[in-house]
């Protein structure tokens, strides 16, 4: 749990309120990189939700004052202490927001705690918002692996980042200095982004 957000495991009682805030996405330009989405109704979501609890994948509901969107950890590799995080739908009450900088900081930190040595994202190499905003959070580019897969009827060419662990502790002091309540102004901007602060 941080400040501004908790995360919870993903749970058919968030389908509603999920399918209502992704709603305001009218032309479902959120879901264009992931393999599934939009969805149509709370129904469908329900299903999703029930599906995915049930799997290997570990997903959570990133909830504000209300559940908001959700993330999942993936390619769950223990043996090799290795875990992706993605899957990330996060509605336009949560994009580019400071609470989805706190999410996902937690879900990088939670991995190193639990004693994973590598934390990857994965993403569409043509979803330059998500290549960003792995570069943002000190994920390092490692290269793009062509024609990775298909979804959606198109090709996808995947863009691979990681942090390892000896990587973390001064990337999780910038993240902690970044979203320190003294770093944003009474309008709630930032004073320093979270490249260039020095902790």
């Amino acid at each position: 749990m941080g400040a501004r957000v908790r995360l919870t495991p993903l749970a058919e009682a968030h389908a509603e309120p999920l399918f209502e805030a992704f709603s305001a996405d009218t032309d479902g330009r959120g879901a264009t990189y992931l393999p599934y989405g939009p969805f149509r109704s709370a129904g469908e979501l329900l299903s999703f939700a029930t599906l995915r609890a049930a799997g290997p994948d570990r997903f959570y509901t990133v909830v504000t004052d209300r559940p908001v969107g959700f993330a999942s950890y993936l390619r769950i590799a223990p043996d090799a202490g290795s875990i992706e995080i993605g899957n990330l739908y996060f509605s336009q009450h949560l994009q580019r927001t400071t609470a989805a900088t706190e999410a996902l900081s937690l879900m990088i930190g939670a991995a190193f705690a639990h004693g994973y040595r590598r934390v990857e994202w994965k993403c569409d190499a043509l979803n330059a918002p998500s290549c960003r905003a792995a570069e943002r959070l000190g994920f390092r580019f490692e290269g793009v692996f062509r024609q990775a897969t298909v979804y959606k009827g198109r090709n996808r060419d995947t863009a691979w980042y990681a942090i390892l662990d000896a990587e973390w502790p001064a990337l999780a002091a910038r993240h902690a200095a970044w979203l320190d309540p003294s770093n944003f102004d009474g309008d709630g901007r930032q004073r320093a982004s979270l490249e260039t602060i020095v902790s």
